[in-house]
């Protein structure tokens, strides 16, 4: 059991391999690899599919997945402007690895790929998944993932790149795709712990939503929502007031059976616009009467903050248990456009889980679950730690 992971940063897409390799012994050496994750830059264009089939061979023909992003992740480093390369590679003894390809043809019917997830199904702790935004309808895929693979944690993002371009590349083992989606079910040895961090600070208390209609909240504790928002605003202290103004959403409970709602507990939505006259406000989810609510701010402060609190509170809950290795899949709204300084989540998660090769990737849109539904989400950092299920 044993994981690696680089960056490489290059011209071309063979120099950015090699400065990788250079620092992954495990492929020096020749050592068993079973899963390799890859996530390039679009910049590579056309000299993806050859990348692919170079790391295929580097790695002794593991199964590999992977995607284009905006940017990569590797360990402890994030690069957003420059074309480079994430690679991990796993050596994952009695783990079940099932690669999946999801075609756009399949999706839109949602039926044509329940046959290739038939044999995914099997021995299937989590599913990682990797989609072209352009082609497929992200909630839709969600929707009938979660169904088909009940209970499963999803885990992954939208590929990313040029916006100019408008065109992402998956991976799946030799191939290179440009439309629909890729998956991996991970099981037999092994399953993953995800922690989705969605940049927040719950502000106020938490109250429950009296009446709703479609993505319309009408009133909160029998009042009229909007009373509730501003009397929620006025009661924050000036400093926090000024962080609220332009970053104010609404945090959504995914589950009404705690006696204490904490970070991570919420489903975070934007708040899209206000009824001044009814009082109503609109938000970007399907909220239901009984559901409990707490407002929410996102800023670097709040989103540096969860971050950390999430993290911190699953190593403690590990106890002392290393994952193998991690992906780490962050939102390109958040890096050092929001943070000021480059690096932030992967060092967050360096610091806070311990030395773990990772990689990823800078997101469309990061999957993950909330209370164990799967969401797609925006502004988040969707971690996935890999772990054994049993100790060695």
């Amino acid at each position: 059991m044993r994981a690696e992971a680089a960056i490489g940063i290059g011209e071309t897409w063979k120099e950015a391999l090699d400065e990788a390799r250079a620092r992954m012994p495990m492929l020096a050496e020749g050592a068993a690899v079973d899963l390799a994750l890859l996530f390039a830059s679009d910049a590579f264009g056309d000299g993806l599919a050859d990348l692919v089939k170079a790391v295929r061979e580097a790695s002794g023909g593991a199964v590999l997945i992977g995607c284009s992003g905006q940017g990569v992740i590797g360990p402890a480093r994030e690069v957003e402007d420059r074309a480079a390369i994430a690679l991990q590679v796993f050596s994952l003894p009695g783990a079940a690895l099932r690669p999946v390809r999801l075609s756009p043809a399949g999706l839109q019917s949602g039926s044509g790929w329940q046959q290739d997830l038939a044999g995914v199904r099997e021995d299937v702790n989590a599913f990682l998944t990797f989609v072209d935004p352009y082609s497929v309808d992200g909630e839709r895929l969600l929707r009938d993932l979660s169904d088909c693979l009940e209970g499963v944690p999803l885990v992954g993002g939208l590929a990313s790149g040029s916006a100019n371009r408008q065109r992402t590349y998956l991976f799946l083992n030799d191939d290179v795709f440009t439309d629909g989606a890729v998956g991996l079910g991970l099981g037999g040895a092994y399953a993953v712990r995800t922690v989705v961090s969605q940049g927040c600070e719950p502000i106020g208390e938490t109250w429950t939503i009296t009446g709703a209609h479609g993505n319309v909240i009408e009133t909160i504790g029998m009042r009229p929502a909007l009373d509730v928002l501003i009397e929620t605003f006025k009661a924050l202290p000036a400093e926090m007031q000024e962080r609220a103004r332009r970053n104010l959403l609404v945090g959504l409970a995914m589950n009404e059976y705690r006696d204490e709602f904490r970070r991570g507990d919420f489903l975070v939505r934007n708040l899209l616009g206000i009824d001044q006259q009814s009082g109503a406000i609109a938000v970007g989810a399907l909220p239901r009467v009984g559901q409990t609510l707490q407002f929410q701010v996102r800023d670097p402060d709040a989103a540096d903050e969860d971050l950390r609190q999430l993290l911190a509170r699953t190593k403690s809950e590990l106890g002392g248990q290393a994952p193998v290795g991690a992906l780490l899949c962050s939102c390109n709204g958040r890096g050092a456009g929001l943070f000021g300084v480059p690096d932030h989540d992967a060092k967050v998660l360096d610091d806070l889980i311990g030395p773990v090769p990772v990689a990823g990737f800078f997101c469309n849109g990061e999957i993950g679950p909330v209370d164990g539904k799967n969401f797609l989400h925006g502004f988040t950092a969707s971690v996935a730690l890999i772990l054994p299920t049993a100790a060695p």
